[in-house]
């Protein structure tokens, strides 16, 4: 095996070790410091400690899809517009007409992107009534 190859083959192993460890300290961290037992004062021997307040209401809340969808859309975006960073940066050192008309064609996408969406009603956030209007 030549040492070009070796050191190849240490780097995979290192980011590979690297990419393992990152998955499996922070459980390890969260399993060392969650809590093991709730409190048992005032009848309330099953009920886990949470920011030290009593909670209120059932413990578990239903949201609605379009929470998720819209959430899901945003982050898409921001990632795109992340990506437009190092494009404009790029096609700052170099001029030309192509150049633009990708990155305006990029855009024009996801401008399309957006209306579709928003035909589809996705950016409507309807709130539930509690009380139904007679």
């Amino acid at each position: 095996m030549d040492a070009t190859a070796l050191t190849d083959l240490v780097y995979v192993l290192t980011f590979s070790l690297g990419g393992i460890a990152l998955a499996v300290i922070p459980l390890v961290i969260s399993h060392l410091i969650a809590p093991r037992r709730t409190r048992a004062i005032r009848d309330k021997s099953l009920q886990v400690i949470e920011c030290g307040m009593d909670p209120i209401g059932p413990t578990s809340i239903r949201y609605g899809v379009v929470y998720y969808l819209y959430s899901l859309i945003f982050v898409a975006f921001s990632v795109d517009v992340l990506f437009l960073f190092p494009v404009a940066t790029v096609y700052n050192e170099q001029s030309g007409w192509l150049d633009l008309g990708e990155v305006l064609l990029f855009i024009g996408i996801l401008a399309l992107i957006i209306i579709y969406a928003w035909k589809k009603g996705v950016f409507l956030w309807e709130r539930k009534q509690l009380f139904p209007k007679d």
